[in-house]
């Protein structure tokens, strides 16, 4: 197993000290987050200049920037393994959150589940059309499979889009295309060149360095429990809730958002892990994954 870190852009000129790294798997032709590609990023994230004045995540990948989480793993894992699991990944994602600087993930294709949980760590999401011109697919499908997000996706996406809208879009595994995206106001900044993405990407990290200090702690910048989010979220939430589908993936979705709203993003995050691990026993998860194996084939 690899277990080198990833490879790192450190920039230069009006970008000296925004740094990038690149996810990538080679041999596979999208980026799929598991426990390899988490252990080489958090290798990668130690490694970083200490006097660094940005980050940017983005990804080898023309055809996406992470295309969800390692399903496979996740459903072989015994419980006590797939707790440890999802806090080592959320441990490292933390790191990001934790960064003194700006960052920012350049998106330019898939970016689902955990790929989109990793990308919202960031400060700022800047997206651009696939290099295919071929619209790609963005969100959190797991209660599509009657499960729930793992990686703090319940908190982060209503900070980013239409809080109520968020909600409803979680709890039922709905996605977005790039273009639904945009027009939500997902992200910070589009670029309409992907070839220019990573260059946008490291200005906009640039020009936020050069304006603000970031804060350093242990949870994103930008989840619903901080600031102006938690009082939308919360009205959206005693709004949408009655509506939501009468699964267990919508009602876990609910009280995960619930979770971070009343007790803080370490009880969120450890609600979403207790839903994760509990719901893909059920029924309606054991059906619905096998599908999406056979499908897959």
């Amino acid at each position: 197993m690899t277990t080198s870190p990833l490879p790192i852009h450190f920039g230069a000129g009006e970008h000296a000290g925004i740094n990038v790294i690149v996810l990538e798997q080679p041999g596979r032709p999208v980026v799929v987050l598991d426990h390899e590609l988490i252990v080489r990023l958090e290798a990668t994230l130690d490694m970083l200049p200490k006097d660094a004045r940005g980050l940017v995540l983005a990804s080898a990948s023309d055809r996406s920037f992470v295309a969800g989480a390692d399903l496979k793993s996740i459903t072989a894992l015994e419980d006590p393994h797939l707790h440890k699991y999802l806090e080592y990944g959320a441990s490292v994602f933390g790191k990001i959150a934790r960064l003194p600087y700006p960052t920012a993930a350049a998106i330019n294709g898939a970016a689902l589940g955990g790929g989109l949980e990793l990308a919202m760590h960031c400060d700022g999401l800047i997206g651009a059309p696939s290099p295919s011109g071929k619209p790609y697919p963005v969100g959190l499908p797991e209660a599509g499979l009657s499960i729930c997000p793992g990686w703090g996706g319940t908190n982060l996406l209503p900070a980013r889009i239409e809080p109520g809208t968020a909600i409803a879009m979680t709890a039922t595994g709905k996605t977005m295309k790039y273009d639904e995206a945009v027009g939500a106001g997902l992200f910070d900044l589009v670029c309409d060149d992907p070839a220019e993405l990573r260059h946008v990407a490291a200005t906009w990290v640039a020009e936020q360095a050069a304006s603000t200090r970031r804060h350093r702690d242990d949870e994103p910048l930008v989840w619903v429990g901080r600031g102006e989010w938690a009082a939308r979220t919360l009205e959206a939430l005693d709004q949408t809730r009655p509506d939501l589908p009468k699964t267990r993936a919508a009602e876990a979705v609910a009280d995960c958002v619930d979770a971070g709203l009343a007790q803080g993003w370490e009880a969120a995050i450890a609600r979403e892990r207790s839903h994760l691990v509990r719901l893909r026993h059920t029924p309606e998860a054991t059906e619905a994954i096998e599908a999406f194996f056979a499908k897959s084939k």
